[in-house]
């Protein structure tokens, strides 16, 4: 009966601390920069905020919209996850041929196209997320 509390004991111990450190880990999170650039108007604006260790661009992106004048919306597809719909109220348009696309800017300066989207990309720290708007 003694083992079998101490176990108890134990384990509900290893928990808390689990918990606890996964919640430290969220809430310092490392600093991000999301820029909106409307490629049509030539225009940008640049949020910062934080990203959880190993975090996707989403969590971030709700959390600027939790915070901030920032506003999207996705869709999302079962099969390929979720779309940018629109930023800032400015949607894409299959009529007009614009659309938004996912950029990354390393440390370095390069900038490439992941392969996923907002709902699966993990950014490294050091990067600039860069949501584009532009025709295809």
């Amino acid at each position: 009966m003694i083992v079998t509390m101490t176990s108890l004991l134990t384990t509900a111990q290893l928990l808390l601390v689990s918990v606890t450190l996964f919640h430290g880990a969220l809430s310092q999170g490392s600093p991000i920069d999301l820029i909106v650039f409307n490629s049509l108007e030539n225009t940008n604006i640049t949020y910062s905020t934080t990203i959880a260790d190993r975090g996707i661009v989403l969590g971030a992106m709700r959390r600027l919209q939790d915070a901030h004048s920032f506003k999207f919306n996705t869709t999302e597809y079962p099969d390929y996850g979720y779309f940018l719909v629109s930023v800032n109220g400015l949607p894409g348009s299959q009529k007009d041929r614009t659309s938004w696309e996912l950029l990354s800017e390393s440390k370095n300066g390069t900038i490439i196209r992941p392969d996923v989207g907002v709902g699966c990309y993990i950014p490294k720290p050091g990067e600039r997320i860069i949501l584009k708007f532009t025709k295809y």
